[in-house]
């Protein structure tokens, strides 16, 4: 634990299940992440929830007393901004998205088109409609390339499961026969190489924590990090068993980093 505490620059913080439930911080969170700053490590807040915006997570972590002015916030839809500058600079971009994603997307620059896009993002849309439904399929069976902000086929709610983008993925494949080009979330390259390049810290001084092992602690493995998995949130000692994944560290929850 003390060398990986030791050569970890960057600790890459999942959300809920990692660092807090609902509202409510798991254990002594605050005061471990406040040691952690102050033992000059770096903080950053990573979700593959793509239905609100950083400016909506900072505003909860701060609510749940978690957050600090030196940490940082990374979404998958964040990530999906910079692979389309990257990759797709200047295209038009139809959005599948919240209405607060869409005004995140076009603040960084992104030119949004319902109408005759160059590339379609698909995001995981609390807001979704059939008309956008539709018109995604449109677009996508006239062969417009595709991205998915993350693969998560539910997303976990204190009432339960509710369908993530990963769900809406298999109906889109079913109607127009396409899967993404590229999807961007954990576990996959596209958001490891925006954290590098946002953060300015190699792979290899990463450390991602989280309670999943084919998000987190797959996410780790594929792109070079150390990993710790919490058993705080989704996970359980037994069910991790069922995974080819192996993390670094295994923690009854992220608090047990510094005893």
């Amino acid at each position: 634990m003390n060398k990986l505490l030791f050569k970890t620059r960057l600790f890459l913080l999942d959300l809920d299940g990692t660092v807090y439930l609902g509202e409510t911080p798991i254990g002594g969170m605050p005061e471990t992440l406040s040691r952690l700053r102050a033992m000059g490590k770096k903080l950053v807040f990573v979700t593959n929830n793509s239905s609100k915006t950083e400016r909506e997570y900072r505003e909860k972590l701060v609510r749940v007393g978690l957050f600090d002015g030196r940490d940082g916030v990374y979404t998958s839809g964040m990530a999906a901004i910079e692979t389309l500058k990257a990759h797709y600079a200047g295209a038009k971009v139809y959005l599948v998205g919240t209405a607060a994603v869409a005004e995140e997307f076009r603040a960084a620059g992104i030119v949004l088109d319902g109408d005759d896009p160059d590339v379609c993002v698909l995001a995981y849309d609390t807001e979704l409609t059939f008309p956008k439904i539709r018109r995604l399929d449109y677009f996508l069976r006239k062969g417009v390339p595709f991205l998915a902000t993350h693969p998560d086929d539910v997303c976990p709610t204190p009432d339960g499961s509710m369908p993530d983008v990963g769900s809406f993925l298999a109906m889109f494949e079913r109607s127009s026969k396409r899967t993404p080009d590229l999807v961007i979330g954990k576990p996959f390259s596209a958001m490891a190489e925006g954290l590098a390049a946002k953060f300015g810290v190699p792979a290899h001084e990463m450390c991602m924590v989280g309670d999943r092992m084919h998000t987190d602690i797959r996410f780790a493995n594929n792109n070079g990090m150390k990993s710790v998995l919490v058993l705080s949130g989704e996970t359980t000692a037994e069910s991790m068993k069922r995974f080819p994944d192996k993390p670094d560290l295994v923690l009854g929850d992220f608090n047990e980093i510094l005893r």
